[in-house]
């Protein structure tokens, strides 16, 4: 098993590596200089046409989910565990400048997602129950061509299997941990009712809390991409204003801190030992790389999930949906990420705790930061919430990339096999201790990335030139206004 894990460890290192990141932040900065950097020239255009029709009644047809049900589908499973867990595991093995190539990343990240919804819904299909399906595999086959289907089929081996991982037994064994955590924290006992599974002791809270969540999991899911749309709709936006209002709570709590969090994070961008002390030995590559990589893990931005959640949208303007791939990278990472960055550093500065630098932490450090204005039952509560509130919205929007992708190997008759298993092991998963699935499940998605990016740059003149029609047409433009 060590030998298999050390195997492991090593595709990890090139799924996540130097040269994988160079390549997804060069695509973003390939695609945003074609394109006239349209994140920014644009930004206000995508916002008053993403975030500014939020409340403007849509309509969805049979097989096909609104605009903002599709964002919201996607959202949900892009704000996930690493939002919290993975932004403060960033910064203790890269110190605080790791936000800043964090940002950096985002920015470039938001052509990326652009481009990518944009390919989605202009390459999309119907399926025989008459859904609009699409994503990186219908792209690359009805974009580059059937001789590159293959490489679709490529991408969706690697989709589905991380979907069990990645998007679920991961997700629901850290809620179970937090909420575990919580009642800890309020005087309960965890460890008092256990069971023995696979040898190792297991609470039975971890397992009701799986049977649960299984239970949601199954009526979602089975309900097709309508209901999980509209369950996505309503849960993102709850969630995701109960984390920032704490955030911003935790960050004016400690307001004095706020200076030299700033100080910081920049000056560790570009030397990371004297930005906390100089005796922790981390080198600016590792800064780089962490803030590099925990930004593209959390938007996704480049790996493919995404576009399989936008191709189902109502929308028949490719780059009007396209807007809603700008809207949601920065969102998850330029607002949901950074709030967590600045609430931990604050919170850990003002109540004079140290982080453990060139280590690593999760959501116990953000509970504690938390407490430093809450309290710690409160802190570990409001973590807890946030983290179960997280985590089931992305095991929900990776059902539904898992099943996506596995259809498009095998066919819609078998799809139903694929949701059973799904919704069995996140049973499982509440149980495991998975740092092994969890390595497994991050090398997969990040290999999800290869195909995507190739299309990206293959069509990249698709993209372009359906960008420029749609913004030289006086008609559209004066529709988008209204």
């Amino acid at each position: 098993m060590e030998g298999f894990s050390n195997f492991v460890d090593f595709l990890n290192g090139i799924a996540w590596g130097p040269w994988m990141l160079i390549l997804l932040v060069g695509t973003g900065i390939f695609l945003s200089v074609r394109m006239g950097f349209i994140q920014f020239s644009r930004f206000g255009y995508a916002m008053k046409n993403t975030l500014g029709k939020v409340f403007k009644k849509q309509q969805a047809g049979h097989g096909e989910v609104t605009p903002f049900q599709a964002v919201t589908t996607a959202l949900a499973a892009t704000v996930g565990t690493g939002n919290i867990a993975g932004v403060t595991g960033a910064i203790a093995a890269g110190g605080p400048g790791a936000v800043f190539w964090m940002w950096v990343s985002a920015l470039f990240g938001m052509a990326t997602k652009y481009s990518e919804v944009v390919l989605a819904v202009r390459y999309r299909e119907r399926n025989d129950k008459g859904d609009w399906v699409g994503g990186p595999m219908y792209y690359i086959k009805n974009g580059l061509g059937e001789g590159w289907r293959w490489l679709g089929g490529v991408f969706c081996v690697f989709g589905f299997l991380a979907a069990f991982g990645i998007g679920n037994m991961t997700q629901v064994n850290t809620i179970a941990s937090s909420i575990n955590t919580a009642i800890d924290a309020f005087g309960g006992n965890v460890e008092a009712s256990s069971v023995q599974i696979f040898g190792q002791t297991v609470p039975t809270s971890s397992i009701a809390i799986g049977v649960i969540i299984a239970v949601i999991v199954a009526l979602v899911l089975l309900g097709g991409i309508k209901r999980i749309g509209s369950v996505t709709e309503k849960l993102v936006p709850f969630m995701a204003v109960i984390y920032i209002v704490a955030a911003i709570a935790v960050i004016f709590g400690n307001i004095g801190q706020l200076g030299t969090v700033f100080g910081m994070i920049f000056k560790g961008a570009f030397n990371a030992d004297a930005a906390i002390g100089g005796a922790t030995g981390i080198m600016i590559k590792t800064t780089i790389q962490k803030g590099v990589a925990r930004g593209v893990f959390s938007n996704e931005a480049g790996l493919g999930s995404a576009p399989m959640a936008h191709a189902a949208s109502s929308e028949t303007d490719p780059v009007k949906q396209g807007l809603y791939g700008i809207f949601e990278v920065f969102m998850d990472t330029i607002v949901i990420c950074s709030l967590t960055a600045l609430a931990l550093l604050c919170g850990t500065l003002g109540s004079g705790q140290t982080l453990d630098w060139g280590g690593s932490a999760g959501t116990a450090n953000v509970a504690a930061a938390f407490s430093s204005v809450f309290g710690s039952q409160i802190g570990s509560l409001l973590i807890a919430v946030g983290i179960t509130l997280f985590a089931l919205s992305t095991v929900l929007s990776w059902s539904l990339y898992g099943t996506r992708c596995f259809e498009y190997l095998f066919g819609l008759q078998y799809v139903k096999l694929y949701q059973i298993a799904f919704i069995i092991i996140v049973v499982i998963g509440s149980t495991l201790e998975l740092s092994l699935v969890w390595n497994i499940a991050d090398t997969l998605n990040g290999f999800m990335a290869i195909p995507n990016l190739i299309a990206l740059l293959g069509l990249s003149g698709v993209v372009i030139k359906l960008t420029k029609d749609h913004f030289s047409d006086p008609a559209k433009m004066a529709h988008d206004e209204e």
